[in-house]
This record gives C-alpha cells, sequence and structure tokens, in this order.
C-alpha cells in the first residue's frame, strides 16, 4: 500500500467550516506487519477499527457546506489520531473484547514510529488547514457502534460532543437537533471533552468554534443514509452558527 497519513478534499473551499474525520478508514500500512494487525478481517470491519460511514457522511456533508474537509488514511488501531500523543489509549491492546497481536508487544520505539509516520502528518496538516480561514469553525465527525459488547443498547441516532471548555455551538446544535425530532444524546454516548485530542488541539487551543457529531452508524452504513444525513446536517448547521453569533 501507498504510504499516505490522510486525504482531503476541498482544500481551497471558502466555508469557514472544517470538517474533520479522525476514524475514516481501517487501513493497514504494508510497513506494519505486511498491513496486518494480527485479527481477523470480521474484526477490521468492526467499528474497532474505524467509524463506519464517517468518511462517506463526511465528504458529503463538506461539499454540501462548500467546505474543506481532512480524513485520517489509517487505521485507529494503528494509531489513535483523535488521542494525544501522551494518552494511554493511543496504541490499544484490547477493544470491545478483541486482542490487537500486532499491538501487544508495541514498544516505545515503535510508538514513535507510528506517531511520525501517521499520527504527526495528520495533525500536522489538520492545523494548516484549520488556520487559513481567520473565522474557523471545526466540525469533527464520527459515528457509534448501536451496541458495545455485553453493554445495553445505545438509543440515539445521533450524539453532539463538545467540552465545557467551549460549549457555546455544542449545546446550541444540541437543542437544534431535538427540534428536528432526532433522538440526540448530549455529550453521549461519550463525554465531549478528552485531553489532547483533535478538537482540544485544534479548535480549544485557539478558541475556534467547535463540536463533534456522532452518529450511529447503522444509519449511515449506506450512502444512502450517508446522503441523507449530510443533506439533515448541512441544513441545520449554518443556522446554529448563524445563531449563535459566533
Amino acid at each position: 500500500m501507498t504510504e499516505r497519513a490522510y486525504w482531503i478534499t476541498g482544500e481551497d473551499r471558502p466555508s469557514r467550516w472544517l470538517i474533520t474525520c479522525d476514524h475514516a478508514t481501517n487501513r493497514v500500512p504494508d510497513w506494519l506487519n505486511g498491513g496486518d494487525l494480527g485479527i481477523a478481517p470480521s474484526d477490521m470491519a468492526r467499528h474497532i477499527a474505524f467509524d463506519i460511514g464517517a468518511a462517506g457522511l463526511a465528504d458529503r456533508l463538506a461539499a454540501l457546506l462548500d467546505a474543506p474537509a481532512i480524513f485520517s488514511d489509517f487505521s485507529r488501531l494503528v494509531i489513535d489520531p483523535n488521542r494525544g500523543e501522551d494518552d494511554p489509549t493511543l496504541l490499544m491492546r484490547l477493544y470491545d473484547g478483541t486482542v490487537i497481536p500486532a499491538n501487544k508487544h508495541a514498544d516505545r520505539a515503535e510508538r514513535e514510529r507510528r506517531l511520525d509516520r501517521l499520527h504527526r502528518p495528520y495533525h500536522n496538516m489538520l492545523e494548516h488547514l484549520a488556520g487559513r480561514h481567520p473565522d474557523r469553525c471545526i466540525c469533527a465527525i464520527h459515528s457509534f457502534t448501536p451496541q458495545l459488547r455485553g453493554r445495553p443498547p445505545r438509543p440515539w441516532q445521533i450524539g453532539i460532543l463538545y467540552s465545557h471548555d467551549d460549549a457555546r455551538l455544542g449545546t446550541a446544535m444540541v437543542q437544534a437537533s431535538r427540534d428536528e425530532g432526532w433522538i440526540t444524546g448530549e455529550n453521549q454516548p461519550y463525554t465531549g471533552h478528552l485531553e489532547g485530542d483533535s478538537i482540544a488541539r485544534h479548535a480549544l487551543a485557539h478558541g475556534r468554534p467547535n463540536m463533534l457529531i456522532e452518529i450511529r452508524n447503522d444509519l449511515i452504513e449506506t450512502e444512502a443514509g450517508q446522503a441523507e444525513w449530510a443533506k439533515r446536517l448541512s441544513r441545520v448547521m449554518p443556522q446554529v452558527l448563524a445563531a449563535t453569533g459566533l
């Protein structure tokens, strides 16, 4: 496989929005154990390896908003771009019941190799894109599984995540989503604040308006689902941003 840490669409689009997709693919570079993490193909197709449907949704949404978008091009199991470099979950050895053999004995040197070749180039380009507009607003697109193994089903269609350090856009998007009739989780199914994650690094650290949108992946696993949710979000997001006056 060709070495690539990310790809970009619409780099010169004029919108102040920047759409990011941290967990776009399940690709494993060929320099890592021949492109094999040692887990079954069925596990590599699960949510543990990437955010199912998120890349297609992010691509369509960015086009409708006339905004640039950036996508990681490596599996979160190789190294997680939505984690800070010091986060203990940066390189997962066990995820939702699946052991990751290629990560089991990864040492500090291996961690640095993956940071240098994948994680850091992705974040360097993300920051470059973020800085190209003086009033940049960042929206991260993710998806979540309807149910983790051994856990209750997750009822939400969409989750709006935001940090307590900057709730300006997130809380407004929560209300707008509920007004649309969407079953909406507020900082669900995950917390919206994680030290050193992509939003903290590229939005909070610079005072940029931001939010993270999680869509339940069974709703966007098809192209039709991705197109539908992109249409919905592209209608609501500009209204919310305008209403906040940010």
